[in-house]
């Protein structure tokens, strides 16, 4: 099978964005100095559809995991599609026993029928569509599809179709990084839920990152792995 497509920065203007960032906001701006360039790289599968069925599949699963299961499933329909990408109906065409060997639970596989049931349907938005739609109303048509939660849209408006202001504030990460950056939390300590700020903090602070707050998010994403090499390098 061909590679899937290669990724591509996003289509914002990325030194505008930090230059904003940092003025509005010297904490974020001595995270972003520390962290380094934005390398952030924007995931070229085409659909919706596409989209949402390796979100499906990545959910509660370690990567490589879900990696297998996913580069399984693409081959599958190889015969069909000769490529590596398939589309909705051959989704809800294929008999569970293909679904199964690719090492989908029950559960995911009735996600992934309902998903491309709703593409078929219109609710899950054709790309062209949803390029014009605002995040609020993705986030609306998406989460009708079973199994798809608040947070696994968010990503992919982050990641797939380079949004610039999302905050993702139930992320564990973009909270903990968040708790790194402006609250009380050390690289060496043990996180515990207190330590984890509550929604409403974080929109607060928000308002003056706006409209970056995807790209403070990929920094607060950042704050934790800083945190990690500073906990190793203790340990050493």
């Amino acid at each position: 099978m061909r590679p899937l497509s290669k990724p591509r920065p996003p289509r914002y203007d990325i030194p505008l964005a930090i230059r904003e960032l940092t003025a509005a906001d010297p904490k974020l701006g001595k995270l972003i100095e520390r962290a380094g360039p934005f390398t952030m790289r924007l995931s070229s599968t085409t659909s919706p559809f596409e989209a949402l069925t390796e979100s499906i599949i990545y959910q509660q699963l370690h990567g490589k995991a879900a990696a297998t299961i996913h580069r399984r499933l693409l081959e599958s329909f190889y015969p069909i599609t000769r490529n590596e990408h398939f589309a909705a109906q051959h989704l809800l065409d294929c008999p569970n026993e293909q679904l199964r060997a690719a090492g989908l639970s029950h559960n995911k596989a009735l996600a992934l029928r309902d998903l491309a049931a709703k593409t078929l349907d219109g609710t899950v938005p054709t790309l062209a569509r949803i390029r014009r739609m605002s995040d609020e109303a993705i986030i609306e048509h998406l989460t009708q599809v079973r199994g798809i939660g608040q947070w696994t849209v968010e990503m992919m408006l982050i990641f797939r179709l380079g949004r610039p202001n999302i905050l993702p504030v139930n992320d564990y990460g973009v909270r903990k990084g968040f708790a790194l950056t402006f609250g009380k939390l050390k690289p060496t300590d043990k996180v515990t839920p207190m330590d984890l700020p509550k929604p409403d903090v974080m929109h607060r602070r928000a308002k003056k990152w706006q409209p970056w707050c995807s790209i403070a998010s990929w920094y607060l994403w950042r704050a934790c792995d800083l945190a990690t090499q500073s906990k190793k390098f203790e340990s050493e």
